[in-house]
């Protein structure tokens, strides 16, 4: 591993990076992630600073937790800082004000001073043999400020100050979180000609703006909605230690109540980088289009949709993380063509996966409010006409979806339905190619 929790000499003490025992990193899907890094450090007896720099820039430091695996009670922790005031050079200039600084001009003229005042455009600068003088900033070729000034890093660092009753090389491990890295799982399917099976391959987004590079890590995900506060965490403390698609891809198991997939191969996450891992083989599952309107929601529109049964019978039957799906379909010459996505949240086996893909261009509804009555206070009657039309050269089936609230009760009806649910009926309806169908109903409501 490169950069994390990598450690500089600071005091007594050197952090070899040759001395690692590996990073493991545990990935939310909530911005979160859980870092645990192993190593042996060679330890001092007494008391001494010990500097971690490279850290991720997002770091919790109150979720620090730093465990020595073999003598847990020989090292105790004094004392933590975390310093992330990084140098740039607006700070570097603050910091030396009233101290003598150098300006190269870009007529090659040097000039000797005290730095008074800066700001976007000038420098002002206190010389012994010209008083007091403002130099434009674009007229500056060069500044020498000589050492860094004290207080200023150039990376976010956790200063320990640590008790220890033991020297010698000693493993340990620390554990913190980190912001800004997440994942998300993402899915690309492909419809069959006759539109009654998906091909479908899951794949893994992970992306990592932590400020951190874990170098050949073991990369955990958990899929599920984990609960967070804001809250100030418990303080860091010293403590115990504890803590497929293909051969090489993610191995999956139920974890508490969520989901942990596994990647079975050591894995680089770059900062500032987006990684896609393949989540599971390629499947080939039983799967169905479904051409849906719902007049009151989406006026004339006709929606088109994919559903499948997230099970092995149908081809699948494994935890879904939520995600993005893709769908495609290839054209008469062979080459995919894309016809809509959709999101889906975390799916657990042998449940319905609904793909929303988009609106159907021949197939149009119409839904007409023909009489309304009102038999008493509290109850109503409603007469409606649905007509769906079929532009299209070859018959269609459209499943009608009607909303009521209170208790309702269809009186009648021009064709059979089902009660969906408790605020929904539906109609199984056939068209005819070039073809038009109505249907009438009427509906009485108790509010």
């Amino acid at each position: 591993m490169r950069r994390l929790l990598a450690v500089v000499t600071v005091v007594a003490m050197v952090w070899s990076a040759a001395a690692q025992a590996g990073v493991q990193i545990t990935i939310y899907n909530n911005d979160l992630a859980l870092v645990k890094d192993g190593r042996t450090l060679d330890f001092k007896k007494g008391t001494f600073d010990l500097s971690f720099t490279d850290v991720a820039a997002a770091i919790d430091p109150t979720s620090v937790a730093f465990t020595v695996t073999d003598q847990p009670k020989t090292v105790t922790l004094l004392e933590q800082n975390y310093r992330y005031d990084l140098v740039s050079s607006e700070k570097v200039l603050q910091k030396y004000l009233d101290r003598p600084i150098q300006v190269l001009t870009r007529q090659d003229k040097m000039l000797d001073g005290a730095l008074l005042a800066f700001d976007a455009g000038t420098l002002t600068l206190k010389t012994a043999d010209a008083g007091i003088r403002i130099v434009n900033r674009e007229q500056i070729a060069d500044l020498s400020l000589g050492e860094l000034p004290q207080g200023l890093i150039t990376r976010p660092t956790l200063v320990w100050k640590l008790n220890s009753d033991v020297a010698g090389p000693i493993p340990a491990e620390v554990r913190y979180l980190t912001g800004r890295i997440g994942w998300h799982a993402e899915y690309v399917a492909t419809v069959s000609a006759d539109e009654d099976r998906l091909d479908l391959a899951g794949w893994v987004s992970i992306d990592n703006r932590s400020g951190a590079t874990y170098n050949d890590a073991t990369v955990k995900l958990i899929a599920g909605d984990v609960h967070r506060v804001d809250a100030r965490r418990p303080p860091m403390m010293m403590e115990k230690a504890m803590m497929a698609a293909a051969d090489l891809g993610f191995t999956e198991k139920q974890f508490f109540e969520y989901h942990l997939y596994t990647l079975q191969r050591p894995s680089t996450l770059s900062d500032n980088e987006i990684k896609q891992i393949a989540l599971f083989e390629p499947a080939r599952v039983t799967a169905r289009k479904l051409l849906t309107y719902d007049g009151a929601s989406y006026g004339s529109k006709v929606r088109v949709t994919m559903e499948f049964q997230n099970s092995a019978a149908a081809g699948l039957g494994i935890p879904l993380p939520a995600g993005k799906i893709r769908v495609m379909k290839a054209d008469a010459d062979g080459s995919l063509e894309f016809v809509g996505e959709d999101a889906i949240d975390h799916t657990p086996k042998d449940e319905k996966v609904r793909v929303v893909l988009g609106n159907a261009f021949d197939v149009v509804g119409e839904r007409n409010p023909k009489d309304h009555r009102q038999i008493t206070r509290n109850t109503s009657e409603d007469d409606l006409e649905i007509v769906l039309r079929n532009h299209k050269s070859a018959a269609v089936t459209v499943v009608v979806e009607e909303h009521f609230w209170g208790d309702w009760t269809i009186t009648q009806s021009s064709a059979s339905y089902v009660k969906k649910d408790a605020r929904t009926a539906e109609w199984t309806i056939d068209v005819p190619k070039d073809g038009e169908v109505k249907i009438q109903y009427t509906v009485r409501q108790v509010m």
